[in-house]
């Protein structure tokens, strides 16, 4: 949202923050209501809110801050959380981060690789156990494969520009909305998509997931199983939302990783 809440979502916020609090809103946070900078005596925080409603976003936020121990310093820090009847908030330390540039040539490719070998590094946390993979179950053609996606690591899988950040300090990897345990490629693989939509050919996007430590155990055929669904699931969300040329343009890049494998794909979008 553009705009803030009113004074009861200030005077939640108020303790953890101090006076005199500003709130201005940032781009950042999609899967929030509320995603803001704060600034009091004592200190300044990124805000992530949601309503208390049972639901997607409010089980999302839950699940960050439940992660947020395993994953730092690779995400910034929750250093508070709060909630009320009809809000709750999570507190981030603030960094100083830009959405790190994807496109080929760029100088933050090997840092975002060493973001995904970060988190791959992460043991799976008991907390996660429990939080198997599914998303992309459905698209899967054949149901025999499915169970090449799953495994035992600790998934990330909102690899986009806005979401690793690039600082003169780090990098990092921001809006844990919804880790997952599954195959430890699935990270990797979800970064080749994103780089065939940020210009790269299929082969160099995955010449640049082959840096990752990830990607050196996958079965061929369990890449070739998830890159078949993540198009379909590209181009069964562009049909459904005709409007949102990103979603096109992945639905794009997905096609051409899937070509490039070595398999067809229709798509009738």
């Amino acid at each position: 949202m553009t705009s803030l809440p009113g004074p009861e979502f200030e005077a939640l916020i108020r303790p953890h923050v101090g006076d005199p609090l500003r709130l201005h809103p940032v781009g950042r946070g999609h899967t929030s209501d509320v995603a803001a900078m704060a600034h009091g005596a004592h200190g300044s925080f990124f805000v992530k809110a949601v309503r208390n409603r049972p639901g997607g976003r409010r089980d999302s936020l839950v699940r960050e801050g439940q992660i947020n121990p395993y994953v730092r310093p690779i995400s910034p820090a929750v250093r508070w959380r709060a909630e009320s009847e009809d809000w709750v908030v999570l507190g981030f330390e603030a960094i100083d981060g830009r959405p790190a540039d994807f496109t080929p040539g760029s100088p933050d490719l090997p840092r975002i690789v060493g973001i995904l070998n970060r988190i791959a590094a992460v043991p799976l946390p008991e907390i996660a156990r429990d939080w198997v993979e599914t998303r992309w179950d459905r698209y899967v053609t054949d149901p025999s494969k499915v169970e090449l996606l799953r495994g035992d690591a600790l998934l990330y899988t909102d690899i986009q520009p806005d979401n690793l950040l690039i600082g003169a300090d780090g990098a990092w990897a921001v809006d844990w909305a919804w880790p997952t345990r599954g195959a430890a490629f699935i990270d990797p693989a979800c970064l080749v998509v994103q780089l065939v939509a940020a210009g790269h050919t299929p082969g160099s996007a995955e010449a640049w997931a082959s840096r990752c430590v990830a990607w050196a155990s996958a079965d061929p055929r369990a890449v070739d199983a998830f890159a078949a669904a993540m198009f379909a699931l590209y181009g069964d969300l562009a049909a459904r939302n005709p409007d949102a040329g990103w979603l096109k343009a992945m639905a794009a890049a997905a096609e051409g990783w899937v070509v490039h494998r070595g398999f067809a794909c229709s798509s009738g979008h």
